[in-house]
């Protein structure tokens, strides 16, 4: 589920998903920005992904804005495994007690990630947010720009002493694979984390 309406996105989402889950569907928010980039946008998108008519048959749910947004309120109506791409980071990144960080590019969510990490994975050592220089609309039309933020960004991360980051943002979804082989530390992509615990509460229930 993309709490953002844009459906190109949702398609990015879906293929990284798609290597870990098979039969993978997206589902887009009906309104709102193609970039969640305020706290109020983040609670508006809360409410669609709670109300949301989920099809008979699916097995699971993602919800993919790195807020999780409505994750909770879903979960409680569903009688399947609902996870949200940011608890699912926080716990990949926290593990063993790693000290780990936040990488993004909308500094207007930065508040709401805080609560998220701390609240997902009180067993790691949460070091904070840390911003990609520059506009985040401007970033994310322009892949090499934005690669270019996120990789600074997360070596600051390391540099205050991150031994994993996570590339914080559904949208960010394809950098975080970019990235991958040039990041200072351990790097934690959101949607393919939240696809392994999926499938692992999946295969539990089986």
């Amino acid at each position: 589920m993309n709490p953002n309406s844009n459906a190109a996105t949702t398609r990015a989402m879906v293929t990284i998903a798609a290597r870990t889950l098979r039969h993978v569907q997206g589902w887009t928010a009906p309104d709102g920005p193609g970039l969640l980039m305020t706290m109020d946008l983040l609670a508006t998108a809360a409410e669609q992904v709670a109300g949301a008519e989920i099809p008979a048959g699916i097995d699971g749910v993602i919800v993919s804005a790195f807020g999780d947004p409505g994750r909770a309120d879903l979960a409680a109506r569903l009688a399947v495994p609902v996870v949200g791409i940011g608890e699912s980071a926080a716990l990949a990144a926290a593990k063993g007690g790693r000290r780990y960080a936040v990488v993004t590019h909308t500094p207007g969510l930065v508040d709401g990630i805080d609560a998220l990490m701390r609240a997902s994975a009180p067993g790691g050592a949460y070091l904070g947010t840390f911003l990609a220089s520059g506009d985040a609309l401007a970033l994310a039309a322009d892949a090499q720009a934005l690669d270019t933020a996120l990789l600074a960004a997360a070596r600051r991360a390391h540099a205050a002493g991150a031994e994993a980051v996570i590339i914080g943002g559904g949208p960010l979804g394809e950098a975080a694979e970019r990235l991958r082989p040039q990041a200072p530390c351990a790097l934690v992509a959101p949607i393919p984390e939240a696809a392994r615990r999926l499938l692992s509460l999946l295969q539990d229930i089986s």
